[in-house]
């Protein structure tokens, strides 16, 4: 097998310079060129950057949305007021309510609790002497039932977008009695027209 000569009293060309030098003294750079260990050019790193991936935008756990369910608002005391005289219009004051008009809701009186059946909580069934939750009735007020107010189909809301703290409904059946008059009793709330439970 062959070898080659170690170039002891040899000369080399550089490509770079054009210079004769001792060929022991002689270097390859990156780009191939042989040339003198005193013109040696190392490769620039802006010529082989560094790979970046992409910026992450899945996450590694991720869930699908949910939809928020639809909770009770509630109003201040004696909320409802009546219109005029001879109207079924019943205003609502209510800052921030977030109702969107032509939507229906049902309103509520105060939440109240009635006594559970008396026998103990089974954690097995569920069944619980614990209190059970409610709705109290809301107040006659001006000529207008309480009990229409608060009918279980509820009704369609009317918002004005000029005045986003009052929105309205048309109560059914009834019309006032003097108008402009407030009633209806504390901690009443309006909300979706079926609670779900929890």
């Amino acid at each position: 097998m062959s070898k080659y000569a170690t170039g002891k009293y040899a000369k080399a060309i550089s490509d770079r310079s054009g210079m004769e030098f001792p060929y022991r003294e002689m270097v390859r750079e990156w780009n191939g060129a042989f040339v003198h260990n005193s013109e040696f050019e190392p490769k620039q790193p802006q010529l082989d950057p560094k790979s970046t991936g992409g910026d992450g935008v899945a996450l590694l756990h991720v869930r699908p949305g949910r939809l928020e369910p639809a909770v009770l608002i509630p109003l201040r005391d004696n909320p409802f007021e009546t219109f005029k005289a001879g109207s079924s219009i019943i205003n609502i004051f209510a800052p921030g309510h977030g109702l969107t008009n032509g939507t229906t809701h049902r309103f509520r009186g105060s939440v109240t609790t009635s006594p559970g059946t008396g026998t103990p909580y089974n954690p097995n069934t569920g069944v619980s002497g614990n209190p059970v939750a409610g709705f109290s009735n809301i107040l006659n007020f001006d000529g207008v039932l309480g009990s229409n107010v608060q009918r279980s189909a509820g009704y369609t809301i009317t918002t004005d977008y000029s005045l986003t703290n009052f929105f309205h409904f048309t109560v059914a059946t009834n019309t006032a009695t003097i108008g402009q008059t407030r009633g209806g009793g504390n901690g009443c709330s309006v909300g979706p027209v079926s609670l779900e439970s929890w």
